[in-house]
């Protein structure tokens, strides 16, 4: 843990805030903020709070934290308004159902004639304890987006209204992705939290993937 690394990674979630930028709020001068960031020197504890004020964070996660979890992987970290949508989803609970699940909504967009046909994909939650923890089970559901004028058959057409959401992009998901996809989460709710975006459950589709060239992962916020 560094509190000189969680203060820069922090800086940097906050739209690349500037350490002249930062020693401003600070009423400190950019040298002293570069020292901290190179473990040079910490902050006296007044000071600690008010960073903690800035960036909505504890002194826990300040001092004691290793925040930083991002890699080369990710980058395009973002807010960003995604446009509403209609679409078809499918779920699958078993020991690996995000194939079976998504390979259903590339079926769908074959049977349909779309081309180049963008899907999406989120955990579902609501699967019993027995399933999790006697079968080794979870769910997810894979959703393919509708062009217009299309309606597959068999499926309930479902609206998703624009919305806006936080976003980062994972170069070579697959590589380390038990490491890489939950630091990417970890990363948005650090960025998040750092922006004051809170997380939204309603109404909009809450956090879902795409693997157009890479992923991205986005949860939903205002």
């Amino acid at each position: 843990m560094s509190f000189g690394k969680n203060l820069q990674y922090l800086r940097q979630l906050s739209a690349n805030m500037t350490q002249e930028a930062l020693a401003e709020k600070l009423n400190v001068s950019r040298q002293t903020i570069s020292k901290r960031e190179m473990d040079a020197a910490n902050p006296e504890m007044d000071k600690a709070i008010e960073i903690c004020k800035i960036f909505n964070c504890s002194l826990d996660n300040l001092f004691r934290d290793e925040m930083d979890k991002r890699s080369d992987a990710y980058s395009n970290l973002r807010t960003e308004e995604v446009e509403g949508f209609r679409y078809v989803e499918y779920t699958v609970i078993s020991r690996e159902p995000e194939a079976d699940a998504i390979g259903r909504m590339y079926k769908c967009a074959e049977e349909n004639g779309i081309a180049d046909p963008k899907v999406i994909g989120w955990d579902f939650p609501k699967v019993s304890q027995e399933q999790v923890n006697v079968f080794n089970m979870h769910g997810y559901t894979a959703a393919l987006i509708l062009p217009k004028g299309v309606t597959p058959e068999g499926y309930e057409i479902k609206e998703q209204p624009a919305h806006k959401y936080a976003a980062i992009h994972i170069d070579r998901p697959f590589d380390n992705p038990f490491v890489t996809i939950p630091g990417a989460y970890h990363t948005l709710q650090d960025y998040m939290r750092t922006n004051g975006l809170i997380h939204v459950e309603n109404e909009v589709i809450p956090g879902f993937e795409t693997d157009v060239e890479g992923m991205d992962v986005y949860i939903a916020c205002q």
